[in-house]
């Protein structure tokens, strides 16, 4: 049976289309916060401080410019509450749902590669 990567052309043009495609989405989720901020906005919207706290170790600055570009990228919504004093949320918009199986992915990937790392130094050296 043809496998879905059977049916990949490979050709210059199709090898330069993938790689703009690749840079682009590198582009819009670069860096290791990104990927994480949104797997944390995935049980609903929190506080900003609520994020920080999820994420452990990054610093407000840096969470603070994550936000604004995953908001200018259409992931994340911020939601002001005319609440006093002025409560501030963040959560994921419905676009946000098409990085579901890019994360999937990248979960299963990360699982298996740290398992095969860890395997790897528990083996004697030859």
């Amino acid at each position: 049976m043809e496998s879905k990567a059977d049916k990949i052309i490979h050709n210059k043009e199709t090898c330069n289309t993938n790689v703009t495609a690749v840079r682009d989405t590198l582009y819009v989720l670069n860096g290791k916060w990104k990927l994480p901020m949104i797997i944390a906005l995935t049980n609903g919207p929190k506080r900003f401080n609520e994020i920080q706290r999820a994420l452990g170790d990054i610093t407000p600055k840096i969470l603070s410019k994550e936000l604004r570009e995953l908001e200018l990228n259409e992931f994340v919504v911020r939601k002001v509450s005319s609440t006093v004093p002025v409560s501030i949320t963040y959560e994921l918009t419905p676009y946000s749902k098409s990085l579901e199986k890019v994360l999937e992915e990248l979960k299963n990937w990360g699982i298996e590669h740290r398992e095969r790392i860890i395997a790897s130094r528990r083996q004697p050296a030859a």
